[in-house]
């Protein structure tokens, strides 16, 4: 038994003269200079993963940025104007510990809710584009989002503009119950009013979107986008299978398995994201 112990605390020796060997010949790199791929795990520069759209050139990965980020790289000259700042959520449950996490969440992310209402111009044409922010609660839909949404769209048909409504969500927010669960028919009634109207409405649809987001505005796009590899469904692909009784295939709630599905009109990489939407707004101008 002695000797067990001996040559355990020889090898525990060991390790350590070989841990401080390593650290004392590693070099210290200053934090922020490189940036961990979310999929691949590669170690790349993060100036050469900004200056590529947030896009790995390893494996293509799209990672996740910031809806301001993404405002920056849609409008003409990086310029908008936000809107509908100044919204509260009631806290219809009174959900334990809810307006505590919400004030967490904003100070944390610098937003006062999971999406942003900016107006501005796209090729010299002025768009209304909201962006749903995975930073905060997931994007998840509670009801000042479903609300700005709401009167992002109502703005738009108002003013004849098209809209654009980059889409990300963790699904429905539990904390506010059915009042969460109504913002589906909201949006969506809103969206039938645009389309009444013959105004345009794109949905993006990027990483990942799930619950009632799936299943109201992001898939009542007059023409509807993904980046590529985004998560797209409403319930989970394990909670499928316990129900159907069945193997789903692997690329299964993929942008390219709904696409082939015929759910979503194009898969676009975000660095022709811009080209893309401004190609489409050409179009529908075409004959006004």
């Amino acid at each position: 038994m002695e000797n067990i112990f001996n040559i355990r605390k020889e090898k525990l020796k060991i390790f350590k003269q070989r841990r401080k060997a390593k650290t004392k010949n590693s070099i210290d790199v200053p934090e922020g200079i490189y940036t961990t791929c979310s999929s691949c795990k590669e170690m790349i520069l993060t100036e050469t993963v900004t200056s590529n759209y947030y896009i790995c050139p390893k494996c293509m990965y799209h990672q996740k940025i910031s809806a301001h980020t993404r405002l920056k790289m849609v409008f003409d000259h990086q310029k908008y104007r936000v809107s509908y700042q100044n919204l509260e959520t009631s806290d219809p449950l009174l959900f334990p510990g809810y307006m505590d996490k919400l004030k967490l969440q904003q100070e944390k992310t610098n937003l006062d809710e999971a999406v942003v209402v900016a107006l501005g111009k796209i090729d010299n044409q002025r768009c209304v584009v909201c962006v749903m922010d995975s930073n905060f609660f997931m994007a998840s839909m509670g009801s000042v989002v479903g609300e700005k949404i709401t009167r992002a769209i109502e703005y738009a048909t108002k003013r004849k503009r098209p809209i654009i409504i980059f889409c990300t969500s963790g699904g429905a927010r539990m904390q506010e119950g059915i009042v969460s669960l109504m913002q589906m028919a909201k949006t969506s009634a809103a969206l039938q009013r645009h389309h009444q109207a013959g105004q345009l409405y794109i949905s993006y649809i990027t990483h990942p979107t799930t619950g009632g987001v799936t299943a109201s505005f992001a898939m009542l796009g007059d023409i509807i986008l993904a980046e590529p590899k985004a998560l797209i469904g409403f319930a989970g692909a394990r909670v499928i299978e316990t129900t159907i009784k069945q193997t789903l295939p692997e690329d299964f709630q993929s942008s390219e398995f709904m696409k082939k599905q015929g759910f979503i009109d194009k898969i676009v990489s975000r660095d022709e994201m811009r080209d893309v939407l401004i190609r489409i707004l050409r179009m529908h101008k075409v004959g006004k």
